[in-house]
């Protein structure tokens, strides 16, 4: 993947650099200080990752992560741990707190890598939701149907133009935003519960007032929807004792 740095800080830039030149995975092709030079520089550039601080003179990093297209990554690297909920808002990919430690660093990348993978196959495959049934769902991809019943999707994630949607170790991605696939899903199994997630009723471990916990994976709890998702299981008395 290419990818760049994007952070107003000299020193913060270079830890960066050293921690990810010998990731693999990673062509690192530029190193900015400030917004409006990386947005120069993908003009006429493939940008598939971007390594992005949000505090920052001028447009700070979230306002440019909601301008960036559906085929370039964020990753959100900054000192401050209140920007979180807002950084999946506009569909991060992670959120790393600074000082970022190296083991946290290369599980994001290879988080990263795994969407990108999933953007490629989508684009050559070109995978779409044929079809909503009252249990299941229908999606071509490679010329094949793969038949989805909600009962074991687990939870679906809004990336942008598409959606991932996740039934046990396996990912499937279609052009489709959350919103409108949202729409079409039993609503008393599946719960909006922040911008970029939707989740299964009957696949949640256990939450908090901020996480939805499924199997090994921490889902966010947005605050425009956290009420309504805590009174579901909750009722208002629960959710005044939370």
């Amino acid at each position: 993947m290419n990818c760049i740095i994007v952070d107003d800080e000299p020193l913060a830039r270079e830890g960066i650099l050293l921690l990810i030149q010998d990731i693999p995975e990673l062509v690192i092709t530029g190193s900015f200080n400030t917004v409006g030079k990386a947005k120069n520089f993908m003009l006429s550039n493939m940008v598939d990752l971007i390594f992005l601080d949000i505090e920052m003179p001028g447009t700070n990093g979230l306002e440019f992560a909601e301008t960036i297209s559906g085929e370039t990554l964020v990753i959100f690297t900054t000192a401050f741990s209140q920007y979180a909920l807002k950084s999946y808002e506009v569909d991060a990919i992670d959120y790393l707190v600074k000082p970022i430690i190296k083991e946290r660093l290369e599980k994001a990348v290879k988080k990263a890598s795994g969407y990108h993978k999933l953007l490629r196959e989508n684009k050559t495959s070109q995978s779409t939701l044929e079809n909503l049934s009252d249990d299941y769902m229908l999606i071509k991809a490679d010329r094949k149907y793969y038949k989805l019943l909600f009962n074991d999707i687990l939870y679906i994630e809004g990336l942008k133009d598409y959606v991932v949607i996740y039934i046990g170790d396996t990912r499937r991605i279609t052009a489709m935003n959350l919103k409108t696939i949202s729409a079409q899903l039993p609503p008393d199994q599946f719960l909006r519960v922040s911008k970029s997630y939707l989740v299964n009723n009957s696949h949640i471990d256990s939450f908090d007032n901020h996480t939805i916990y499924i199997r090994n994976n921490e889902i966010p709890i947005g605050d425009i929807y956290r009420k309504k998702f805590l009174e579901s299981y909750l009722g208002k008395k629960g959710l005044n004792e939370l």
